[in-house]
């Protein structure tokens, strides 16, 4: 479970999302920690946007993106939570083709060593929609460097062993 000096780094483009109805690109500090960690992980930043809360606007962006072929990943960072304004993870429902459940469970898991029991009232979660990787983080700080340092920034590295995302993203819309 390391870095594999000997394969080939392979850079993807990555799109981040910020979902907020407060944050502005002037106070969006979630959205530049996550960019600078894509760019200095070697990664090209395809795009970069906010999007208030509201479902349809999110679904709309995340199509756009989808249907994008300069874009592999796209990460969101906001509305995971429990509030009524908290609607990322519905919003990914209505473009996915696969969930990959195993993402939220190990952000907990890893979260559950900072937070304690807090991290319930986390949804982070990620899936798999037309070829494209959705990873959804929640919007604090702390959560965002916990996701992309814990998890993204190894399984989005095609150097990582056993077996990462990006030696997949060519088959992933096999028949």
């Amino acid at each position: 479970m390391a870095i594999d000096e000997t394969r080939t780094f392979i850079p993807i483009h990555i799109a981040v999302l910020t979902i907020s109805d407060t944050r502005t690109r002037a106070d969006d500090t979630s959205g530049d920690i996550l960019t600078k960690r894509v760019q200095d992980a070697g990664h090209e930043l395809a795009a970069r946007a906010i999007e208030r809360d509201d479902r349809d606007r999110i679904i709309a962006r995340l199509h756009n993106w989808i249907d994008d072929p300069d874009i592999d990943v796209v990460i969101t960072t906001g509305g995971t939570g429990l509030t009524g304004r908290d609607i990322t993870p519905e919003a990914l429902d209505q473009v996915k083709d696969k969930d990959i459940p195993g993402f939220g469970e190990l952000f907990r898991l890893l979260s559950y060593e900072k937070i304690g029991t807090s991290t319930i009232q986390s949804r982070a979660c990620a899936v798999l929609a037309r070829g494209t990787y959705i990873f959804a983080l929640p919007g604090s700080n702390g959560a965002v460097k916990d996701g992309w340092d814990d998890i993204l920034h190894s399984q989005l590295d095609s150097r990582h062993g056993p077996c990462n995302f990006v030696e997949l993203i060519p088959r992933l819309q096999e028949k």
